[in-house]
Order: structure tokens, then C-alpha cells, then sequence
């Protein structure tokens, strides 16, 4: 491929230290919280590989299917992610989410995830478990207007999660 057929370089880059992966974290955090699936997808490879709970995604395009089928069910959703650890190109993070569906159920859904990316910073691998809890709507901790979560609020360590 030539250089002028690379896609954009999506910093910070492999390999990572604490404050890159660290920083890769939040801004991963950001873009889902936008739930806007083309912003997000910009962020991984075109032949990415997805396994998120059962479902395996192959490639950017199918991304954006995915994430608006996601956000269409789960709805006011709100994540937080924290670095978990990193080496090289690799980046384990733990999250945890709240949303709630079109009946008003509210549930607050825990995960991992574990990602790798290429050398231009795009992800093209992301394997995600995720269990969701039934909550009642006064047991919701995630209380920020939609969008990016401020960043004075509370990370899952200070929530105790």
C-alpha cells in the first residue's frame, strides 16, 4: 500500500506506555458515549474483528450496523472505561455502562475488553465480555448529561466498581 493510500494515523500510537494507553482509553470512552456509530467506527481497522458477548463483527462497515442496532435498544446509554493493563500494541480495559430500554428497565452493564491495533493506531481487534445487571433507576450512578463524561465525575475505582 502506498503512502497515500494509509489511512490517518489515530494517536497515540503503538507501542503504548501507561499515559498513551491510558489516554487511548478515555478517548475510546469519548467517541462511545457519542454513540454516533461513524465516529466511532473511524477508529478501527476496515477488516476489523469484533467478538462482542455472542455476536463476531467482521470489518468497519459492519461496525456502524452493530453499534446503531446497539444504541437503537439501549437507550440514555452512559460508559465509563478504565485502563486495565497494556503491553506493546495491546490494551485491556474493564467498563461499565448504564442504560435502559423502551419499557424504562434500567440495567448497568459490566465488561471487559481486550483490543490490538496496527501501527497507524487503528484497532483491528476487540474481543468484549459483558454481563448486564438489573437495576432499579435510583441505583443508577451514571447521572452526566449525554454525551462525554465530565472529568471530575467519578471513575469505576472511586464508584467501588
Amino acid at each position: 500500500m502506498s503512502e497515500k493510500n494509509l489511512p490517518p494515523l489515530k494517536k497515540p500510537l503503538p507501542p503504548f506506555n501507561h499515559e498513551s494507553a491510558a489516554e487511548k482509553v478515555r478517548l475510546a470512552e469519548d467517541a462511545w458515549n457519542s454513540r454516533d456509530p461513524q465516529r466511532v467506527s473511524q477508529v478501527y481497522s476496515e477488516d476489523t474483528r469484533w467478538r462482542n458477548r455472542s455476536e463476531f463483527v467482521r470489518g468497519q462497515h459492519n461496525v456502524v450496523d452493530f453499534l446503531a442496532r446497539k444504541w437503537a435498544k439501549e437507550l440514555d446509554y452512559r460508559l465509563i472505561k478504565e485502563l486495565w493493563a497494556f503491553d506493546g500494541e495491546r490494551i485491556a480495559v474493564r467498563f461499565a455502562y448504564e442504560w435502559h430500554d423502551d419499557s424504562g428497565n434500567w440495567f448497568r452493564s459490566f465488561g471487559n475488553e481486550n483490543w490490538a491495533f496496527n501501527e497507524q493506531g487503528l484497532m483491528y481487534e476487540r474481543h468484549a465480555c459483558i454481563n448486564d445487571l438489573p437495576i432499579k433507576e435510583s441505583e443508577r450512578k451514571f447521572y452526566w448529561p449525554l454525551g462525554r463524561r465530565p472529568d471530575d465525575h467519578p471513575g469505576l475505582s472511586e464508584l467501588g466498581f
